[in-house]
């Protein structure tokens, strides 16, 4: 292997800094949007998905919390776990002074990139949630809209805009209404935007299957934009478990769950079929399952379509709408890259994850290293940046083909 590349990470998240709804809200909204507050923690205890049993203690440990309508946000140590020993990285609070500065300062996340053999890197949301569900969950439908489209100013103008193509533009769009969504993904493409946020089940959160037509609006403002559909693991506040119970460990064992259902669901939705161009990505879901699930619902597709309900929807084997319009996305997977023949060499994606405590920052460059050893060159480039480029439209690489090869000399 020659040098590894420099990485493209398309996982990555950002805690959002305290001023941000104070600056990009429109005046006659800001008394009534997000607002940074610290406060003292009594007790906090993760019920699951977005939600917490929480109490506050003046004499508490404090946190820098959001505040909006009914909703108060604690910032949790391993959301911005990065800097901290292992065995600190906890679910306790942590104010801004706290953190590392690259979790919020863009142009120290930039110096935390380069440390860390990283050149681009899509980030996704914390306090609105992973595909912006605390505004759909919020009462007031105008402030909520004002506000997404205030964190997609400052994603744009003020987390990716001075830093030369490093940090990637990530939207959130207003889920309670397809056809703000579509408006608000042109507002952003004709910016240069070419990622949006959705969640991979969106039932889940209360809102229309993708088995409906209700958000072919969106769908087809994304396949007209060249937007891709990035759907996080948790993105439909919910993770698996096996009992109320059971460790956070095992939901964290069986995350990969929640992409493995959602890719169930479009590979048979149709909607693949309609929207042939439609492109999705699965984040931080990891990538040994896939060969599995393609083989499975292939199988059921040949021997059980007539009475399965998907013989008028779908008119090919599943798996060929995977090859053609879906990226997986990995950090620690070496079964997966076992079976890159099945995953596909042009399907998967890498990501570092910063700053959750899954992060492989500072070591990424080595970690991928060991993970890649063996492949052939231009799969590792692929891998490590080439798809990345291709899933997110990136004005990079220009002296290689789509394919990743090399056009000149």
């Amino acid at each position: 292997m020659g040098e590894l590349p420099k990485i493209i990470s398309v996982d990555d998240h950002v805690v959002e800094p305290a001023h941000l709804w104070d600056t990009w809200l429109p005046e006659r909204f800001r008394d009534r949007g997000p607002k940074s507050e610290r406060r003292g923690i009594g007790a906090m205890k993760h019920i699951g998905g977005g939600v917490y049993e929480q109490s506050f203690d003046p004499d508490g440990p404090k946190a820098d919390c959001w505040v909006y309508e009914d909703l108060v946000y604690i910032n949790k140590r391993h959301v911005a776990a990065v800097g901290f020993d292992r065995d600190d990285m906890t679910m306790s609070p942590i104010t801004y002074d706290e953190m590392r500065p690259g979790c919020y300062d863009p142009t120290e996340r930039v110096k935390d990139m380069t440390l860390n053999h990283v050149e681009a890197s899509l980030c996704f949301p914390t306090f609105p949630r992973f595909c912006g569900q605390t505004f759909t969950e919020g009462k007031d439908r105008e402030l909520g809209l004002a506000c997404v489209k205030a964190y997609n100013d400052w994603m744009v103008e003020e987390w990716c805009g001075d830093s030369d193509g490093a940090l990637i533009p990530l939207t959130i769009v207003p889920l309670w209404d397809p056809e703000l969504a579509a408006a608000e993904v042109r507002r952003n493409a004709e910016r240069g935007v070419h990622a949006v946020c959705f969640s991979e089940i969106p039932f889940h959160l209360g809102l229309p299957s993708i088995h409906t037509d209700h958000w072919d609006p969106f769908f087809a403002a994304c396949q007209e934009t060249q937007t891709t559909i990035n759907m996080h693991i948790g993105s439909s506040s919910r993770m698996p478990a096996t009992s109320p119970d059971a460790p956070v460990a095992v939901a964290a064992t069986l995350s990969f769950n929640n992409s493995m259902a959602s890719l169930s669901d479009w590979l048979f939705s149709g909607k693949l079929v309609q929207f042939p161009e439609l492109v999705l990505a699965y984040s931080e879901g990891q990538i040994g399952w896939l060969p599995y699930i393609l083989e499975r619902a292939d199988t059921v597709w040949e021997q059980h379509r007539a009475w399965g309900g998907v013989a008028h929807l779908v008119p090919e084997p599943p798996s060929t709408y995977y090859y053609r319009q879906v990226y997986g996305c990995f950090f620690s997977d070496f079964h997966g890259l076992k079976a890159l023949d099945e995953v596909g060499v042009d399907n998967i994606t890498f990501e570092t994850d910063y700053p959750h405590t899954d992060s492989t920052w500072p070591h990424t460059r080595e970690i991928a290293e060991k993970m890649v050893a063996g492949l052939p060159d231009e799969a590792i480039y692929k891998i490590m940046r080439g798809n990345a480029i291709r899933m997110l439209s990136l004005d990079l690489d220009a002296d290689r083909d789509e394919a990743g090869n090399l056009t000149t000399a």
